[in-house]
């Protein structure tokens, strides 16, 4: 498969200027001290949809001609995918049915249906099927999660944003659920701070681009991970993100999921933002100083704030 030109991320960012938030980046005192370097907070919790989700749903959609855009696009998400696309798709007067797994968080769901879209839930397991029929019987157009160019390049604004605004960075760490944010963002490094050190986080509960990332093939998980993560239990990650990764990635890694609880605290008390644990994945190994250094300037990528409160608080916190 042909590499995607580092080009195409400023590119969707033309296509989405007026569109997409800017999305603030936040620093704090506190978290400096704690994690022993400068540390820069893209965040997009603050997007519009509540992700990084939006940019790529858009900026795919796009492309899309008029008789696609007649027939209706489709995708599978558990949550922050099927509301880009469902707003996205609002914006642009296309039809879009999001096919969802059962657990789905329900203000996901309903996030979801509020932008206009056509839910239709199923098993976890069966959904990239259920998919795969409907697109037979009605001609709809897949927008992919994360295994489509226009998706990675719409992600990868996001950090095409933050080495705009920061202007020299040591590490990136951003979260990786199929590789649709981390493509994206690598690009963007590669075109814009090549000295910066792009570096993927994952849940040791959902570690299969580590492993996919460091032999070089796709590893796909027989099961649905276990993770307060939800927005990272894909089983495996793109045909075309993995290549991506291996060439422009320095490193991957994995945190647990205490590590997570702890950063979500750590956010909510510390930082008085409301990020999901898919976000706090990234933020979570400056927390625990795994690379600190005083003169490194650091940022995360805090993917998203879609996050039902009210459940979350009344889940087994681990004792921190």
């Amino acid at each position: 498969m042909t590499p995607l030109p580092t080009t195409i991320v400023s590119a969707a960012a033309e296509r989405l200027a007026g569109i997409v938030n800017h999305t603030p980046v936040l620093t704090s005192r506190t978290l400096d001290q704690r994690a022993g370097c400068r540390v820069f907070l893209k965040c997009e919790n603050f997007q519009r949809a509540g992700a990084f989700k939006f940019r790529g749903a858009y900026n795919a959609i796009c492309h899309l001609d008029k008789t696609q855009k007649a027939a209706g696009v489709i995708t599978h998400s558990s949550g922050n995918h099927a509301q880009g696309v469902a707003l996205a798709a609002r914006l642009l007067g296309v039809r879009a049915v999001i096919v969802m797994p059962e657990n789905a968080p329900a203000i996901k769901k309903a996030a979801t249906a509020g932008y206009g879209a056509q839910i239709i839930t199923c098993p976890a397991f069966d959904r990239e099927e259920v998919t795969a029929d409907l697109i037979a019987q009605h001609g709809y157009t897949l927008i992919h999660p994360y295994d489509n160019d226009h998706i990675i390049a719409g992600q990868g604004t996001a950090a095409l944003e933050l080495f705009q605004e920061v202007a020299a960075l040591d590490l990136l760490f951003v979260p990786v659920g199929g590789g649709g944010l981390i493509s994206g963002s690598a690009l963007a490094a590669a075109a814009q701070a090549p000295n910066c050190r792009v570096i993927g986080v994952e849940p040791e509960a959902a570690a299969d681009a580590n492993r996919s990332w460091r032999d070089n093939e796709i590893h796909v998980l027989n099961h649905v991970p276990d993770t307060i993560a939800d927005g990272l239990r894909t089983r495996y990650v793109g045909q075309r993100n993995l290549p991506i990764m291996r060439r422009y990635l320095a490193d991957m890694i994995t945190v647990g999921e205490e590590a997570i609880f702890e950063t979500l605290r750590f956010a909510w008390l510390h930082l008085k933002i409301v990020i999901e644990p898919s976000a706090a994945v990234a933020l979570a190994p400056l927390l625990s100083g795994r690379y600190a250094h005083d003169n490194r300037r650091v940022a995360a990528i805090l993917s998203g704030g879609n996050v039902d409160l009210f459940e979350l608080i009344r889940h087994d916190w681990p004792a921190l």
